[in-house]
């Protein structure tokens, strides 16, 4: 398999911390360092609107709600120790949200209509990532400060702190949630990833992975509803993979169990399942597990991306045959040296493909961004 460039956004004029594709238009939105947000379109990878005004410093992260109705909200975290809260009608959207045919960029950019709704405050230094759940009830937001925050969507613009979360000892690095549950994931610098849910009215830790020697920057849950995994990468050059077994006495289920007020509080039991194929020579800064296809693509300060895939072997290590014991491992099936150029890779994220009518098509496609202030798009080619 080829991973091959297939174009990139408009070069920016700093960093670029990550890319985010839209839930279900076809456009991306970037965070940078010249404290601006800039959103592209995937049908023609034309800049669409660049949003400004709402941070006084880099803006490292961003996050899409799911579901919201009529409109497109983007939160962003800055190291200006806030996070903002941006609106945008959905204009000339059809119900299956496919935009109408747009005759240029520059009339896109003047339609766009980005308003700074709110700021959350609170953290007491640099907000290094902010997600939404999967239902957008909730937005995880954690600092340097080394504490992770949940707030609550009340409506009419107004959110409302629920949880301050202060089990790691060191600066955390990325929040995540899992894509069917309200069950939260946190990374530190203290090389532990951390998993919570609620308990009655708390929020509570319910496990600690341990095994990276090293700061956990990413981490990314599967959709699998079969059972739950997640895939961390780290300062000691390790994407290690990591599955939530069933409590004593209790069979695997088909679906997984609903996180809801009431819950049990007993702590859950997740261990390490496998080590990806070790390729990196610095440190990983981002893992993304695909939603689609299942593949887990990494990159960082190696300028590699590298992307894996689950198989079946023997125990012999041969492909498996019909009737063979068998087990899973992890290969690497495609790799990108110098993937923006002699620069450093800050995100790789997984994206659906879109044709230039605005229309979902087969395939998947992937994002890469760096310290050079561009976006690169590849495509998986068997």
């Amino acid at each position: 398999m080829v991973l091959k460039l297939v174009g990139s956004f408009p070069v920016q004029p700093d960093r670029v911390w990550c890319a985010a594709p839209h839930p279900h238009l076809p456009l991306v939105a970037t965070a940078s360092t010249d404290r601006a947000v800039r959103i592209y379109s995937l049908r023609d990878f034309s800049l669409v609107s660049t949003i400004e005004g709402g941070h006084k410093r880099s803006i490292r992260s961003l996050s899409w709600k799911p579901n919201a109705k009529g409109e497109s909200v983007l939160a962003t975290g800055s190291f200006d120790s806030s996070t903002g809260i941006w609106h945008r009608d959905e204009r000339g959207a059809h119900g299956d949200g496919e935009q109408q045919p747009e005759s240029n960029s520059e009339e896109r950019e003047e339609e766009e209509e980005w308003r700074f709704a709110v700021v959350l405050d609170g953290h007491d230094s640099e907000v290094k990532s902010v997600a939404w759940s999967a239902g957008g009830s909730f937005l995880a937001t954690c600092s340097r400060d080394k504490t992770v925050w949940i707030w609550e969507d009340m409506g009419n613009e107004n959110y409302e702190t629920i949880a301050v979360l202060q089990d790691h000892t060191q600066d955390v690095k990325m929040v995540a949630w899992h894509p069917e549950e309200e069950l939260l994931a946190s990374s530190s610098y203290d090389d532990t990833v951390r998993l919570y849910k609620e308990d009655t009215d708390d929020w509570v830790c319910c496990a600690v992975l341990t095994g990276h020697t090293s700061t956990v920057w990413s981490i990314s849950f599967e959709n699998n509803g079969h059972q739950s995994r997640l895939v961390s990468a780290s300062d000691d050059q390790t994407a290690r993979v990591w599955c939530r077994k069933p409590k004593v006495g209790e069979e695997s289920p088909s679906q997984p169990p609903s996180i809801i007020k009431g819950a049990t509080d007993e702590t859950e039991n997740w261990e390490e399942q496998s080590v990806l194929p070790k390729i990196h020579t610095r440190t990983i800064y981002s893992v993304d597990w695909s939603k689609k296809t299942g593949l887990i693509a990494t990159a960082g300060g190696d300028g590699q991306i590298v992307v894996y895939k689950e198989v079946d072997v023997t125990r012999d290590g041969e492909p498996s045959e019909f009737g063979s014991e068998q087990s899973k491992e992890w290969e690497i099936i495609a790799q990108v040296p110098a993937a923006h150029g002699v620069y450093e890779i800050n995100s790789v994220n997984w994206c659906p493909k879109w044709d230039k009518q605005g229309t979902k098509v087969d395939g998947e496609l992937l994002l890469s961004t760096g310290d050079d202030g561009i976006v690169n798009i590849f495509e998986l080619n068997l």
